[in-house]
């Protein structure tokens, strides 16, 4: 094996599932590299004998680090940032094995977990920060405390395994918060480089926890009732799956950042030399696995015939292979799996069905190492059908389908058409046009002559409709991690006379 899994993660030491008795392992999950399955990257024991002993040294660890004042906070953070810092190539290395993505992308998420803690420290912490209100009645002071909620699990997804998670992380733990993190099952050791980084950094013990499971797992600390914050990246069935199981419990704060139908609209007045790049980034980065990829792209009827040859040229010359070990450094890398794989050439044959117009074909291709490799994928419809499953629902793959339009209130029908509202992007010169998109498209994210994908930690990320439950991460992760406490206090005591009291005899 590559790697070596530590096991789960509790009162600050690993504790590796047994693998005979009464706990003993009910799962080993055994992982491949999607981009070479030939390379066996570990083996992780899963087990629920564990649940029960993580859960209590968080709700312990919360006890301890509510207490802790924020500037001490603040240091464990910055400590944590330095080890992460060690430790980014290890950590990109392993991303890239675990997910296929290219080293380069990697490194670009490796470097985003460290800045991430800056921007929390210094952006986030400003929304939540306590307040005084002066007068606010007669000889009265109004303050506003923000408490943590409790402790918080955090369930991560595959294509962004640390960066995602390492958000909502830090959001909890700044403002006071226990956390629990169960990773994606197909990232189990990017995963721990991550807790590794906590653990070195000495946090107190409990404060940091980390459990590898399945769906089942998670079920059962969703259950818990000593669990109150929920922080949730994926799909928009397994969110609907968590609200199902939590919604009888009003003491759980649950956010949810679920997956889109994305959008981009390409004006007739737009740079089409300046959007083909920013388009190909949109559609197919990531192998089209992530939950702002572009999926539809709305174009102006003066425009279509001039730039899709153009984009579909672009297309063809993109580069797929091997993360790491590659001739030529690649665009793309492999899908996640051979379900992932399943699922994309399903919707490939869908489309025909549907009688969408395929431009360029995707399939499944062979590469020197075996992997879970295909090609990107252009298709043209007439208009948006809403009886299509093509057209209306998330395929997270290199896949984008282009729709005319001739007036923008039809390219703006064309992006509230599905049941998400993630990201859109709108490409013109015209601020009138970007504007009216403003006031009418339902999307949690619209982008100005930039790619629905790569977004700011300083701004809020997340989506309406099915793509999350206003929620929003990024900077606005925090607001999820506290609530609110009120106080009227009384500035200098003056003994009242009874007899002014109304009623009083």
């Amino acid at each position: 094996m590559k790697f070596e899994i530590k096991g789960n993660y509790f009162n600050n030491t690993y504790n590796l599932p047994a693998t005979s008795g009464p706990n003993a392992t009910e799962l080993i999950i055994k992982k491949s590299s999607p981009a070479d399955t030939d390379t066996k990257l570990w083996e992780c024991p899963i087990t629920y004998s564990h649940i029960d002993e993580v859960i209590s040294s968080a709700k312990k660890g919360f006890e301890v680090w509510r207490k802790v004042s924020l500037d001490e906070r603040i240091n464990y953070l910055r400590r944590y940032q330095e080890q992460v810092l060690s430790k980014s190539e290890e950590i990109a290395t392993a991303i890239a094995l675990e997910t296929g993505k290219p080293l380069w992308e990697a490194k670009g998420e490796a470097s985003a977990i460290v800045a991430k803690v800056t921007v929390t420290i210094e952006d986030s912490l400003k929304r939540v920060e306590n307040k005084e209100l002066s007068n606010i009645l007669p000889n009265t002071t109004g303050r506003i405390f923000y408490k943590p909620i409790g402790p918080c699990f955090v369930i991560g997804p595959f294509n962004f395994p640390c960066h995602l998670a390492n958000g909502q992380i830090l959001s909890a733990l700044l403002t006071g918060n226990s956390i629990i993190f169960k990773p994606s099952e197909k990232t189990c050791y990017s995963a721990q480089l991550l807790i590794d980084c906590f653990h070195e950094a000495n946090f107190p013990k409990g404060v940091v926890n980390l459990i590898q499971g399945n769906g089942e797992t998670a079920r059962r600390i969703l259950k818990e009732r000593s669990i109150k914050g929920i922080f949730f990246t994926g799909s928009k069935d397994i969110g609907k799956r968590i609200l199902e199981i939590t919604h009888k419990d009003l003491s759980k704060l649950v956010a949810l950042e679920l997956g889109g139908k994305n959008t981009s609209i390409i004006h007739k007045d737009a740079d089409l030399d300046f959007v083909l790049p920013e388009l190909l980034k949109a559609c197919f980065l990531t192998t089209g696995q992530r939950c702002t990829s572009t999926a539809i792209v709305a174009i102006h009827k003066d425009i279509m015939d001039q730039f899709i040859p153009k984009f579909h040229e672009l297309a063809k010359r993109i580069i797929v292979d091997h993360p790491i070990d590659h001739k030529t450094e690649p665009f793309m890398g492999p899908l996640i799996d051979q379900s992932a794989v399943d699922k994309y050439l399903l919707y490939m044959g869908m489309a025909k069905r549907e009688g969408i117009e395929e431009i360029m074909r995707g399939k499944q291709i062979e590469k020197d190492k075996k992997g879970f490799y295909v090609t990107p994928s252009i298709h043209l419809a007439s208009r948006f059908d809403n009886t299509s499953h093509f057209l209306k629902n998330e395929i997270f793959g290199p896949n984008c389908t282009f729709i005319p339009y001739t007036q923008i209130e039809e390219a703006i029908d064309i992006a509230n058409s599905t049941e998400f509202g993630l990201a859109s992007a709108v490409f013109t010169k015209d601020h009138d046009v970007f504007n009216q998109c403003v006031r009418d498209i339902d999307a949690g994210i619209l982008n100005f002559n930039r790619s629905t994908v790569g977004a700011s930690s300083k701004l809020p990320f997340g989506g309406v409709k099915n793509s999350g439950n206003y929620r929003p991460a990024a900077v606005s992760t925090i607001d999820a991690c506290v609530y609110p406490m009120s106080s009227l206090e009384l500035n200098d005591i003056e003994v009242e006379d009874i007899n002014s009291i109304k009623g009083i005899n």
